[in-house]
């Protein structure tokens, strides 16, 4: 999937040169890499289209239609909602300070992801640290049954 990138996916193809069903491929994808497939190769174009727009040299439709989508308005969408700006403005902005960047590491940094490790955001407020008292994850609120949340006596 990620060196045909371009081409349509095909689930059953997939499923049957893993010797699983479509359905059970599926799953067991989703259980491995977070997403679905269809979601992952949208993920893997998103990416590839970055790099492209970062070049500079083709138009959003046209770095649309060579990762393999075929709708401008639905790759528009899906990379807004991915990388967090429009392709037109991601194409625009100066990338220069990316250029000292080993690609291997560019590469890795930027790549998409609709489930954002914590360690790479350099925001802590965009990731809090999860509550681990009950105080904390009730937010000193009740509890549904009208009860104040309890300390835990370890």
């Amino acid at each position: 999937m990620d060196r045909e990138y371009a081409r349509p996916l095909d689930v059953p193809a997939l499923a049957r040169a893993a010797l699983m069903s479509p359905a059970h491929f599926s799953r067991q994808f989703r259980a491995a890499y977070g997403e679905t497939p269809y979601g992952y190769l949208m993920t893997r174009r998103i990416e590839r289209a970055m790099a492209l727009l970062r070049r500079g040299d083709l138009s959003v439709t046209e770095v649309c239609m060579e990762v393999g989508c075929t709708s401008l308005g639905s790759f528009s969408s899906r990379f807004t909602e991915i990388v967090g700006e429009s392709p037109s403005a991601y194409r625009v902005r100066s990338h220069a300070g990316s250029a000292m960047v080993p690609p291997c590491v560019a590469k890795s940094w930027a790549r998409p992801s609709r489930n954002p490790d914590p360690s790479r955001n350099p925001d802590p407020s965009r990731n809090p640290d999860p509550p681990t008292t009950p105080e904390q994850r009730t937010n000193g609120q009740p509890s549904r049954n009208g009860e104040a949340p309890r300390a835990s006596h370890a």
